[in-house]
């Protein structure tokens, strides 16, 4: 069976959120239907990030629910999640703290953090519609080393997208 990994960076406020949540929903519905078993890595620090989980629960619950994990990836541990670990762990399928990040300075912890999840990953999915802020330089990342990825602000039709990815055909 192959895992196939897939992470998620956004900046915190959108522009279209209903948009952003249709084409996630087309593109994880896919994913979920088209890989033997999928681990869903998030943040948890923004709109961009909670319209992800929150859609990746819901295609998980009406697509199937047996082939992948949603699993939120933090810099560091916080005292919201200590005094709330057992609410997060109902949400979230697993929970992990980033150790590269974890022992960094806290101000560097965030981009330390994407870079490991991005290295992990096999397909990056973005929303970047200006060129400042963590998302932004984490995609500048996703770029300079070559990942998959696809940035569903570019377009309105990223579903297509996965067009490009040979190891994600559409049926």
């Amino acid at each position: 069976m192959r895992t196939t990994t897939v992470s998620f960076f956004g900046h915190r406020q959108m522009k279209a959120p209903l948009q952003t949540e249709q084409n996630l929903e087309k593109i994880i519905s896919h994913l979920l239907q088209e890989n033997d078993f999928i681990e869903f890595l998030v943040g948890r620090n923004g709109e961009f990030d909670q319209i992800v989980s929150s859609t990746i629960r819901k295609c998980k619950r009406q697509i199937r629910n047996d082939n992948s994990v949603l699993i939120w990836v933090m810099p560091y541990s916080t005292a919201e999640y200590r005094n709330n670990k057992r609410s997060f762990l109902s949400y979230y399928d697993e929970i992990e703290i980033c150790e590269q990040a974890a022992a960094a300075h806290y101000k560097a912890a965030f981009q330390i953090r994407n870079r490991a999840m991005v290295d992990r990953s096999d397909l990056v999915i973005l929303y970047i519609d200006h060129s400042y802020g963590g998302a932004y330089q984490t995609f500048q990342y996703v770029k300079k080393i070559g990942k998959k990825h696809i940035n569903i602000a570019e377009s309105d039709d990223s579903f297509s997208q996965l067009y490009h990815f040979p190891s994600y055909t559409i049926p």
